[in-house]
């Protein structure tokens, strides 16, 4: 008999910016009392309802459950910078770019996933400014980082990927800043309300038949007579079949252990921009730039759609294993990310930040995901590699093809996959980790 019991549930520090912006949306029930389905899912986010939805377009007839850790949109989903990126994002690389046969591969992959994503927008009815194929910049700010977009723009161009360098004007006339000595921008990204997003998704699904239960960690995953029962602290879920969703905490359940860097990061979101301060600052109205340097500042501007006129920032990687925060680790990197915020923005220095939060991601230390069958009718869909809108989409896809007998190129890429390389041992791993994040983030300072 297997039997798999969660050693943490996900801990966040501060309110998940994207969603308390948003008009709020009635709480979904507790699992409370016995209930039974064909398949349970544990994750609400991404992958979860992503794999809930292309299970119902295989089979419309499975009983699907959905158990998630928090309220939708308030875990680590509601906690992205919401990028659907297309095209090669290597976190680990200095310029995003992998090798060619590869990239061209997973940008095929990315591209079908945001094609995913774009007919859950139009099926579900999710509202547009919730989902823009509006694309994005690599902001550089430094001689470094100007090099590093070159470097990407050559890269692709051997892929044939359309893209366009943009002086110091250029990013002055979007961004409003003159920061950026320049940047690239390529076209395929779609930029989300992240919380938007996935709660209209949540509901799109609902009304298709799949049950969605709020506040309820998963504690205890076992197997049964006829499949798999699943423990929360006031209800349990039979199961014929169980797909992970939840990224990083697959470790929770002993899966994995030792194989997964945990990284948390970390954002604010300012108040709304009186009429003086859109005065002030210029630019368009909704843009987002990632840094040239993958270990730089991300930034978004967005409008009344997404939540109203504010920018997002965010800034500021520790390793932690045990995929936990501080109110101390925040309020260190909410000090740093004002320093990043009032160099970029001056004209809006002491601009208020009405939310700050802290996220988590994961990766893997040779950057493959988990997306396969664990134990018989016991499935992953987990390990984004800090992708968590895309790869997140990927995983669940293939798991739900997978769990259904159905072979596709998405099954056939993460299932060729090598295994998460082990990591060194404790504390060993979170020393050298912090120290060469530290370093890496001293390089970048100015990206």
């Amino acid at each position: 008999m297997a039997r798999h019991q969660a050693v943490r549930t996900p801990v966040f520090n501060g309110p998940a910016g994207w969603s308390v912006i948003l008009p709020p949306v009635a709480p979904r029930a507790r699992l409370e009392g016995a209930t039974g389905c064909d398949i349970a899912i544990v994750g609400g986010g991404f992958a979860g309802l992503s794999t809930a939805r292309r299970l119902h377009q295989i089979d419309p007839g499975l009983d699907v459950v959905i158990l998630d850790a928090a309220r939708i949109a308030e875990g680590g989903t509601g906690r992205n910078s919401g990028f659907m990126i297309d095209l090669p994002h290597e976190l680990t690389s200095s310029d995003y770019a992998g090798g060619d046969s590869h990239d061209r591969q997973l940008t095929a992959l990315n591209r079908h996933a945001i094609d995913f994503a774009a007919q859950a927008v139009a099926e579900y009815g999710i509202p547009d400014g919730w989902f823009q194929r509006s694309g994005k910049i690599n902001a550089a700010a430094s001689a470094a980082g100007m090099a590093a977009n070159e470097s990407y723009a050559k890269h692709l161009h051997d892929l044939g990927e359309a893209h366009e360098m943009l002086d110091a004007q250029a990013m002055r006339q979007i961004t409003g800043t003159d920061y950026y000595r320049g940047g690239l921008y390529t076209p395929g990204t779609a930029m989300i309300q992240p919380a938007g997003y996935v709660q209209g998704f949540a509901a799109g699904l609902e009304r298709g038949g799949v049950r969605i239960y709020e506040n309820s960690p998963v504690l205890t995953i076992e197997t049964a007579a006829q499949g798999w029962r699943l423990a929360t602290a006031q209800g349990e879920v039979r199961a014929q079949r169980v797909i992970m969703a939840n990224n990083g905490h697959l470790e929770s359940f002993g899966f994995k252990r030792g194989r997964l860097m945990h990284i948390m990061l970390n954002a604010c979101m300012t108040e709304e921009l009186s009429p003086e301060a859109l005065r002030a600052l210029g630019g368009q109205e909704c843009w987002g730039a990632t840094p040239s340097d993958p270990m730089g500042t991300t930034v978004r501007r967005i409008g009344p759609a997404q939540g109203g006129n504010r920018i997002v920032i965010r800034q500021g990687g520790y390793y932690r294993p045990g995929m936990q925060t501080s109110a101390g680790d925040l309020s260190r990197l909410v000090g740093h990310m004002r320093q990043k915020f009032d160099a970029r923005f001056p004209m809006l220095r002491g601009l208020r930040f009405e939310y700050c939060w802290s996220g988590h991601l994961c990766l893997s230390k040779n950057g493959v995901s988990v997306m396969r069958e664990l134990e018989p009718g016991l499935f992953a869909a987990c390990v984004d590699n800090g992708l968590g809108t895309t790869r997140s989409t990927l995983t669940g896809i293939g798991a739900a093809e997978m769990l259904c007998g159905q072979s596709s190129t998405i099954t056939g890429f993460f299932t060729a996959e090598a295994e998460p390389s082990r990591l060194p041992p404790h504390p060993f791993d979170t020393i050298g980790a912090n120290a060469y994040l530290r370093w890496k983030e001293w390089q970048s300072r100015l990206e």
